[in-house]
């Protein structure tokens, strides 16, 4: 997989000037653009867009300051449709715009070239099992919320403090499979959003549920349902404190867990099931569900 990632970076690298297709750099790595764009983004810390937009503006800066082509024709080698585009993109990297930089040598800030190496680590076991489930409901209460990648997500607090007692009550009550009780389920918006994001950068938007997984046919009206259908789902579990155990465990799923077995993502919710630890209210013992696919598996998105 090492290889083949750097060899998507060199793909990358080729196509700073031209049209780069994430489809291409799924085929050489052998996975789905959803799993690439994932993985891409827990190993690199940022989306696939936000590197590639840094990239392209690191390798058109060299330009700038080279003095020659023109500043238009720099900002269309680099997939700008116009010369007030690029200069607001490239005052946001360098901050200077390519005119002032251009004519007094500024400093810029550039975006290394990334490349993937094995570090040994891995000696702590993950503990994992596989469910096979079929088609099911999550039930619930939604509100589109920001990604928040550390601490607690004050959007998503607000909006549990929100649902009624009561509400809460009927929503537990329909609870009957695994995960039991109430959990939280994410579902990240579409990729290449409006603002060109991969659906992963902080601050992008997802859809979070306060709900239970449920199976019921008939369900109250004014509740949010998602419809999941059958497949596999890797669970992982650990203790510790909230919600910092939870985040570390969930990037060391992607980072660690993902590269290592020969599964992927596949689209759907990620769902969270949190309970406290009796006599000590400051960790908490959280079960995390990621859908997956078997690579290879045809029909895996």
């Amino acid at each position: 997989m090492l290889e083949r990632l750097n060899q998507a970076m060199e793909h990358v690298e080729e196509h700073l000037d031209g049209r780069l297709e994430v489809a291409e750099l799924a085929r050489i790595t052998a996975t789905s653009e959803y799993h690439f764009r994932r993985l891409f983004s827990s190993l690199a810390g940022m989306p696939l867009s936000e590197y590639v937009r840094r990239r392209r503006l690191t390798v058109a800066a060299a330009e700038v300051l080279a003095g020659q082509p023109s500043l238009l024709d720099v900002a269309v080698r680099y997939g700008y449709g116009s010369g007030e585009a690029f200069a607001r993109a490239f005052r946001a990297q360098h901050g200077v715009g390519p005119g002032e930089a251009r004519r007094r040598g500024a400093v810029l800030n550039a975006q290394p070239r990334l490349s993937f190496r094995l570090v040994v680590e891995g000696s702590a076991t993950m503990r994992y099992r596989i469910v096979e489930k079929e088609a099911f409901r999550v039930v619930g209460k939604k509100a589109r919320v920001p990604l928040i990648h550390e601490g607690v997500n004050p959007h998503i607090l607000e909006h549990v403090r929100s649902i009624p007692p009561e509400t809460s009550r009927r929503i537990a009550a329909l609870s009957d499979q695994d995960p039991e009780g109430v959990v939280s389920a994410t579902v990240r918006l579409p990729e290449e959003g409006p603002d060109g994001s991969d659906g992963f950068a902080e601050g992008s938007l997802l859809d979070y549920y306060h709900a239970v997984v449920s199976g019921a046919a008939e369900l109250p009206a004014d509740l949010d349902v998602l419809e999941c259908p059958a497949g596999s789902w890797a669970v992982f579990e650990n203790t510790g404190p909230f919600p910092q155990a939870l985040q570390q465990m969930w990037a060391e799923v992607a980072a660690r867990w993902i590269p290592s077995n020969p599964y992927e993502y596949r689209p759907g919710p990620e769902i969270l099931r949190v309970r406290p630890v009796p006599d000590d209210p400051e960790r908490s013992q959280a079960q995390l569900w990621i859908p997956v696919a078997r690579t290879g598996v045809a029909g895996a998105a």
